[in-house]
């Protein structure tokens, strides 16, 4: 592309800080940022950046005019950092298909929302296509929880089990995924509203999530990812959500109260499945009110020939998960139409160059 990327931001909250800076140091040109809270209207986004960023320009508008401004500008690409359901961000995704816009966002749901949300993910499928733009969800999950163990298993003569788990503090992302995660809880009504897929079968699970009855864990999704990346048949596939406590109170920032002794902090969410191909994934993603002395990590095991692990401490989640959704915009641009999860993209790249420059698309 012999221009820069044009974009627009949606969602001015503490992800889009980082996700707007990286993405203009990269090259691409803002041209309009939108978010649901009157306090940011009218601000230059580079008060939300923060840290003295030089003025930008651009002011945040009111995310009720992104049809119309979006429509106006007609940019490349939408990046969307809002909720974490793929039904949050319907409204904003046919927006962006009704005017040909390749969207991209870190919802965790997004990254394979067909084994989750297969209705209307078929139909923001549909109007993408229709559209001639390309939807998707990306962020630290796509490279670490994903690439990096399909990478990985390039190295193995034999794989028989797939051991995963990362954890991640829920105050870096809002009050969404920390009431998500059960965090604040008492224990027996998260049993209640959190835990009710724990005493479902594989078959139960699948119909009720076929039937938009059931959102699972994000884990969920990435199990689905991973198959589809290795040619895996899935079947059977369960979950448990198991609550994670500590023994003295905790203050939550995100949730703006502390959480009593034996409480959920957040929650344990374990993933199993099965496949036709005789690999067995079995993940989880711990996601909570950390205590003082824990910290992000994230572990993958496989069992086999050799029996390999690979540990990363202390990533630097937030942060990552910008980079790795502002490293593929430009094979967002290139992809085809329609609803298209990083499964199908090529494998992630660092670009020393302005994104433009990796837009094989004219």
């Amino acid at each position: 592309m012999d221009r820069k990327v044009k974009y627009v931001q949606y969602g001015c909250g503490r992800m889009s800080r980082w996700l707007m800076r990286y993405a203009m140091e990269k090259g691409c040109e803002l041209l309009a940022a939108f978010d649901m809270n009157p306090a940011v209207f009218g601000k230059d986004v580079s008060e939300i950046i923060g840290n003295d960023y030089p003025e930008v320009g651009v002011s945040v508008s009111p995310a009720s005019e992104a049809d119309q401004i979006i429509g106006e500008l007609k940019p490349d690409v939408c990046i969307i950092a809002t909720r974490s359901t793929v039904a949050e961000l319907e409204d904003i995704f046919t927006i962006c298909a009704k005017h040909g816009v390749n969207a991209i966002t870190t919802c965790e749901e997004a990254l394979y929302p067909w084994n989750s949300s297969p209705a209307l993910t078929s139909k923001l499928d549909a109007l993408a296509k229709e559209g001639g733009c390309t939807l998707t969800g990306v962020g630290y999950c796509d490279l670490f929880w994903g690439t990096m163990v399909t990478n990985l298993m390039g190295s193995s003569f034999q794989v028989k089990k797939i051991v995963g788990s990362s954890w991640y503090d829920v105050e870096d992302y809002g009050i969404a995924l920390a009431e998500g995660h059960g965090a604040g809880l008492p224990l027996d009504e998260f049993e209640e509203q959190i835990g009710t897929c724990n005493h479902w079968s594989s078959d139960e699970i699948k119909e009720k999530v076929e039937r938009g009855e059931y959102v699972p864990s994000y884990m969920w999704n990435q199990n689905g990812w991973l198959a589809s990346k290795l040619g895996l048949t899935i079947t059977s596939q369960t979950q448990k959500c198991v609550p994670c406590t500590w023994p003295t109170d905790l203050y939550s920032k995100t949730l703006g109260r502390t959480i009593k002794a034996g409480d959920a902090t957040g929650m344990r969410a374990i993933v199993t499945t099965e496949t036709a191909e005789g690999i067995t994934l079995e993940t989880e993603c711990v996601g909570k009110v950390y205590a003082p002395e824990e910290f992000d990590k994230n572990e993958w095991t496989l069992y086999g020939e050799p029996d390999t692990t690979s540990i990363v401490n202390r990533p630097a989640t937030v942060e990552l998960t910008c980079a790795t959704l502002v490293n593929r915009i430009a094979q967002l641009i290139d992809a085809p139409a329609g609803y298209v999860t990083t499964d199908q993209f090529p494998y992630n790249e660092y670009m020393l160059r302005p994104i433009n420059e990796y837009v094989k698309t004219k």
